[in-house]
């Protein structure tokens, strides 16, 4: 078994308690060569030595278990036609994530955002424009593990929920939920739209110039989905227009932004280039998970916590 993650020795010892039968090489003990790669049978964390060396024929790999929530970037192909279990990090992130969305939303409605920048330029002046959030409307779209802890988070301030998800299937804190091709109504009613959607085939550039078209005038978009979810040029443009109020970003469809976009410079938007799902307790989480699924794998079980189905893969 390879963790490809430094971790502090106390999380480090959990995963090795609960490996029974397993050799455990850590990355942080500096033990790991090539040729573990080919031996693995199971791998915590991926990189780009890992695709080369532990998906060759051959090799022992039988399940991965990644640090993040998203798998678009993992050589999914493969790892399918393999029959690797893979188990992903969700369920890690609905703290930070959801804080940050509201950070992002109250700092729209009461205008800190322009408070911030008018401090660096030594400007003493009001912010004329503010609302309230107390009693808005909220659109969230992909109501996983995230959505449903934003939502969780806007009833606290008295706001009617709106979903968004694939299978139109209800959920806690969610007052009406809808699925794609029935967005209309959430788009051009609510007064906050939260994009919490993963990347699929199906979600490229699902948010884009017809989407914003759609919105409520007036309304502030926040995606901390993934950057492929957004036609970035489109949200540009709804910017621009004065279509939508503003938008908080945490993710592009390519990273980094360009140092030259015109987003940057834009009064109406907050960004804060991918690092919302950072947290003082990530590791932590992340070994819950690990640890649950090693004690289920070594009694001769399959690893069932955040398991990844084959035929969707996402």
């Amino acid at each position: 078994m390879l963790v490809l993650r430094k971790l502090e020795p106390a999380l480090l010892g959990r995963i090795r308690a609960a490996a029974h039968g397993f050799e455990v090489l850590a990355i942080a003990d500096g033990t790991i060569e090539d040729r573990h790669y080919k031996e693995a049978e199971l791998i915590c964390g991926w990189s780009a030595k890992a695709e080369q060396l532990a998906l060759t024929p051959g090799t022992e790999l039988r399940w991965i278990q990644t640090w993040g929530a998203g798998i678009e970037q993992m050589p999914l192909a493969a790892i399918k036609e393999r029959d690797i279990w893979l188990t992903n990090a969700s369920g890690v992130h609905p703290y930070p994530i959801s804080e940050t969305v509201f950070a992002m939303l109250l700092a729209f409605t009461r205008g800190l955002h322009l408070s911030i920048r008018n401090q660096s330029q030594r400007r003493w002046e009001p912010v004329q424009t503010q609302g309230e959030a107390h009693g808005r409307t909220m659109a969230v779209l992909g109501v996983g593990e995230i959505g449903r802890e934003v939502a969780r988070l806007a009833k606290a301030f008295g706001m009617t929920v709106l979903g968004l998800r694939k299978s139109g299937e209800p959920a806690e804190y969610v007052d009406r939920m809808q699925t794609y091709g029935e967005e209309r109504e959430l788009l051009s009613t609510s007064d906050y739209i939260v994009n919490c959607l993963p990347m699929t085939a199906e979600t490229k550039h699902l948010v884009g110039k017809d989407w914003f078209a759609m919105m409520k005038p007036g309304a502030f978009y926040i995606n901390i989905g993934r950057g492929g979810t957004t036609d970035t040029d489109a949200l540009l443009e709804a910017l621009r227009d004065g279509r939508i109020a503003g938008a908080g970003l945490d993710v592009f469809e390519q990273e980094p932004l360009p140092a030259d976009h015109p987003l940057w410079a834009m009064e109406g938007v907050i960004l804060t280039p991918h690092h919302t799902g950072i947290t003082t307790e990530y590791n932590r989480r992340v070994t819950d998970i690990i640890v649950a699924n090693l004690e289920a794998y070594v009694q001769g079980r399959e690893p069932s916590v955040n398991r990844i189905p084959s035929d969707r893969m996402y």
